[in-house]
């Protein structure tokens, strides 16, 4: 389960990206329950996520072109610098009692344009730092697993600090976590990539991008999926402070840990993946880990008391997690590597750039049917999408079969056609 973990620039990367992980749920969940004491609104909820996401939309395609063309190392050290400093901003605002709507967002749109650049570099470094392709895929599934573990951490701590001593300290505190990946990036070493000299204009290979992208069938479906469930389940993240405070009756604290119960059934689920040895017959579970989302939503939707709300959440958060992780898998197990920039950052467009307009069609809805009604709709939509999957399972397999056949992972079948080869090769002699 920790292969990946004994190649040396991983396992750095992994620990430093872990404090820092903790560091950013502290942060979010702090900025939700802000906005939220600050007016008392769902709908502003709802533009904080979408000024914080949306850049992700729009630039994330954009910063896959550069991601194939720039030093991925050096752009990493560049992106979380730019967060610490607005995580500081964010720090001296909140501890002056100078906050107001217009800088949260404005904040929010700073790290959104960041993280456009740093998610897609983030993912596809992942294949520099852990150099044997067998291990890739337990690297992306232990990724997961940090990054839900921190969402089991970060919300518990901040949930018991904002009660304490206020939101700042969480906005303090995530400052402080960067500078342990900082230091972690600062003593990674990675081999130079082969790069071209010469490339096409921006506009031209981000054309090029896209038409791999959709001219695929297997890579076309995974980020529909993805894109489609990061949308719809929306609404649980948004709407969470309203479901507290107006049907639990609860605080700060019940927030951290409802969002810790959602990141522990999401730690269970990367955990399950980085256990498996192979990528083979992922598909299926992709389809039932979105059904699981569904169920789980509207589970949450008619939970009466936090208990049960906290279990429907660890089921979403498991389906979420192994649907969005198992993608992630697929897709950097079938680009190819010129393309794996721009790839990545469309799979961060489907799954992080969709995330806004969730998180405005969650707000808007709130206030027209209700909040129980809008996480009910999104859960079916999650149902209805992973079903659509399922049906063309045997089509994607017969696109991606070939792929794997030449990348080995069928080994058997791969050793067959060589055999086969040699047997109808012409005789020298």
């Amino acid at each position: 389960m920790l292969r990946a973990l004994a190649h040396r620039n991983f396992r750095l990367f992994f620990f430093g990206q872990g404090v820092s992980l903790i560091g950013t749920w502290m942060q979010q969940v702090a900025m939700s329950w802000l906005v939220y004491d600050l007016r008392h609104s769902a709908f502003l909820l709802g533009m904080i996520g979408f000024a914080s996401q949306i850049p992700t939309f729009f630039v994330t395609p954009l910063a896959g072109v550069f991601t194939d063309r720039w030093n991925r190392h050096r752009t990493l050290l560049v992106t979380q610098s730019i967060a610490l400093a607005q995580a500081a901003l964010l720090t001296v605002l909140a501890l002056g009692h100078w906050v107001a709507v217009w800088n949260l967002l404005a904040l929010s749109v700073l790290l959104g344009l960041v993280n456009a650049f740093d998610i897609p570099t983030r993912q596809a470094f992942l294949t520099e730092m852990v150099g044997n392709p067998e291990d890739r895929a337990n690297a992306i599934a232990l990724n997961s697993s940090l990054f839900n573990g921190a969402r089991l951490i970060g919300p518990a701590l901040a949930g018991l600090l904002i009660a304490d001593q206020g939101e700042w300290f969480c906005f303090l505190l995530n400052t402080i976590s960067y500078l342990a990946v900082l230091a972690a990036l600062t003593f990674v070493r990675v081999p130079p990539r082969d790069h071209r000299r010469e490339h096409p204009p921006v506009l031209t290979g981000l054309k090029e991008g896209l038409l791999y992208a959709f001219r695929s069938p297997p890579i076309r479906a995974l980020l529909a999926l993805v894109g489609l469930v990061s949308c719809m389940s929306m609404p649980i993240s948004v709407l969470l402070p309203v479901f507290i405070t107006e049907s639990f009756g609860g605080g700060a604290k019940a927030l951290g840990q409802l969002t810790a119960a959602q990141g522990l059934g999401s730690l269970a689920g990367a955990l399950y993946l980085a256990s498996r040895r192979t990528v083979l017959g992922l598909g299926k579970r992709i389809a039932l880990a979105a059904s699981a989302v569904g169920l789980g939503m509207i589970g949450f939707s008619w939970a009466s008391g936090f208990w049960t709300a906290a279990a429907a959440l660890l089921v979403a958060g498991c389906g979420l997690m192994v649907q969005m992780a198992a993608c992630n898998t697929i897709l950097q197990t079938i680009v190819d590597e010129d393309k794996r920039g721009r790839v990545m950052s469309l799979h961060a467009m489907a799954f992080m750039g969709m995330a806004p307009l969730g998180s405005l069609i969650a707000g808007w809805l709130a206030g027209v049917i209700g909040p129980p009604a809008t996480v009910r709709l999104g859960g079916a939509a999650c149902i209805v999408g992973a079903l659509l999957f399922f049906r063309q399972l045997k089509n994607l397999r017969h696109h991606i079969r070939p792929i794997y056949i030449r990348a080995g992972i069928l080994p058997e079948i791969a050793a067959g056609m060589e055999a086969a080869s040699e047997l109808t090769a012409p005789r020298r002699g």
